[in-house]
């Protein structure tokens, strides 16, 4: 879905979309903070940077892209960002994780308008990736494109590497995958608990492109994905250095915050910080 957004503009609409998130949270009393702040450039880039094609209105496009989130526990930045896309209600936004609510704490693709795949188990969603990108390019040999965005914890997983040797061999340039790589997990630093570097290497002898970014640059993000769509040879991953909890300065880089919503006082420090973009403008809710 084309739009005329400035980078000024996609700036300030992950940060409304952080804002949403932590609205999320405190509604719910639970989900997980860190991830979905660390990620909002990335989906902001994503869904309002012409980057992929897709219509709110047009679901069942079969034309439209297809969009895949393994690291399910992130969702309130997908929700969120379906939600300034047009897919549903932003009112609904607050029934997260409710009884009855069609925002389920981990994504699921009957629930809700927009979502492809459910998840819940870190380490399935590549496969699922691969596997519509294999349709798509080998069998219905189609021009859209699959998008899926992992956690660096989940690159523990076997699953991730049978569906990169899957995607490599298979050639599957029609597929551009993307690794929040802000270094922690529930448990701790992931270098600590799992390492995972040379990580960009072990894509490589996967077959894989390999292209890194600041996660928080949205031109980086942008163009990254526009010269991983100019490659027909094999499939890209972009290794996007994230703060977690960007935005928020008491949660930032503390994987504490990896699994733990904030309470009433802390949502409204963290909200006027965001509204105030860090103290660099008034906040008209002082």
């Amino acid at each position: 879905m084309e739009n005329t957004m400035t980078i000024r503009d996609l700036e300030l609409k992950a940060n409304e979309i952080r804002q949403d998130i932590i609205k999320m949270l405190i509604a719910a009393k639970s989900g997980h903070s860190a991830g979905p702040l660390g990620m909002a450039d990335v989906f902001t880039a994503l869904y309002f940077g012409n980057v992929m094609n897709y219509n709110p209105v047009l679901l069942n496009d079969p034309n439209r892209d297809r969009f895949v989130l393994s690291a399910g526990h992130i969702c309130p930045v997908w929700y969120a960002t379906l939600a300034h896309a047009g897919f549903f209600s932003h009112s609904e936004l607050a029934s997260l994780r409710k009884l009855g609510t069609r925002l389920q704490g981990h994504p699921h693709n009957l629930a809700l308008p927009g979502i492809e795949n459910t998840s819940g188990p870190l380490g399935q969603g590549l496969s699922q990736a691969a596997g519509m990108a294999y349709v798509g390019l080998k069998i219905e040999r189609k021009s859209w494109r699959v998008y899926c965005v992992m956690s660096d914890g989940e690159q523990e997983e076997g699953q991730i590497w049978e569906a990169a040797m899957f995607a490599g061999k298979n050639n599957l340039h029609n597929l551009t995958t993307f690794i929040d790589r802000n270094n922690i997990q529930i448990d701790g630093n992931t270098e600590d608990i799992m390492p995972l570097e040379p990580l960009r290497e072990k894509y490589e002898s996967f077959g894989w492109k390999v292209l890194e970014v600041d996660g928080h640059n949205i031109k980086e993000i942008i163009d990254a994905v526009n010269k991983a769509k100019a490659i027909v040879e094999r499939p890209c991953v972009i290794i996007c250095h994230t703060i977690p909890g960007k935005g928020v300065d008491f949660m930032e880089q503390h994987y504490q915050w990896h699994g733990v919503p904030p309470n009433k006082d802390q949502a409204h420090l963290a909200l006027k910080e965001l509204r105030t973009l860090g103290g660099k403008i008034r906040s008209e809710h002082e």
